[in-house]
């Protein structure tokens, strides 16, 4: 089983690079951040005709998360729980049936915090805070459990082309890089970092200043495990390549493969 987590930025905009990547690589599970999209717009039709089920937790114009699936998703649930309030579309949750038992997946899009200085940064922080738990109780339940996205966090100073640069970024402070190692430590396995320890070993180029051509990126799209899904592990990748196809996201689809 293929698992496959990729920041889309914008369905409409991307959906031809979208569905190119799904008939290449056929993933049995997507998660899709950023789709930009109110749930009832969502064009669902061109997925469902590669026989996927599409489960979404749309915003407007802004944030917005997906579930693609070629089994029927069950027990699908919107949004990170511990603030009613919070009206920003950017987690959603289901689970499919396998011959290893129920694997439940996490799709997040975690608040990205710039400015600092702003109201942002502490939104960041206390997303967080309600996702730690969260992601405590779901391991708990002992069953395979996938928390995928993109976290906007650059764990690790391998984790930059330029670290130094993103010294002055949310997603690089010590409050955020400090939050994700106490998800991981937790219990999860970091499937790319399982996968492999190289450096240069990134999922996002911005559009800027010609990022991409110089392999100027930055790892943080990320795939946690818990210890009942990480025995199934059977591999892990980054689609790099798709980064340089026609109108592209500025993120790459990032998977791991199970035995299930």
């Amino acid at each position: 089983m293929r698992i496959a987590t990729w920041n889309i930025n914008g369905v409409k905009a991307r959906i031809d690079t979208v569905l190119e990547w799904l008939k290449e690589t056929s993933p049995d599970v997507a998660c899709l951040q950023e789709i930009k999209s109110v749930d009832e717009n969502f064009p669902r039709q061109p997925f469902e005709d590669l026989g996927y089920n599409v489960e979404t937790h749309g915003q407007k114009g802004f944030n917005g998360v997906a579930l693609l699936s070629k089994q029927p998703l069950e027990d699908v649930e919107r949004r990170l729980p511990g603030d009613d309030g919070d009206e920003q579309a950017r987690f959603i949750e289901g689970a499919v049936s396998s011959d290893k038992g129920v694997i439940r997946f996490g799709c997040l899009y975690l608040p990205n915090g710039n400015p600092l200085g702003s109201e942002k940064f502490p939104y960041k922080l206390a997303w967080m805070d309600r996702l730690i738990p969260h992601a405590e109780r779901r391991l708990r339940e002992e069953n395979a459990y996938l928390l995928l996205g993109d976290y906007n966090v650059i764990p690790d100073p391998i984790d930059a082309k330029n670290a130094k640069n993103w010294l002055d970024d949310a997603l690089f402070q010590p409050e955020s890089r400090q939050r994700f190692r106490a998800l991981t430590n937790l219990g999860f396995t970091e499937a790319v970092r399982a996968c492999t320890e190289a450096a240069e070993t990134y999922t996002f180029w911005d559009y800027q200043a010609g990022a991409w051509q110089k392999n100027n990126g930055i790892r943080i799209d990320h795939i946690l495990l818990s210890p009942q899904a990480t025995d199934l592990i059977s591999g892990c990748g980054i689609d790099k390549h798709v980064r340089g196809w026609e109108k592209p996201s500025d993120h790459v689809p990032v998977w791991v493969e199970l035995a299930a």
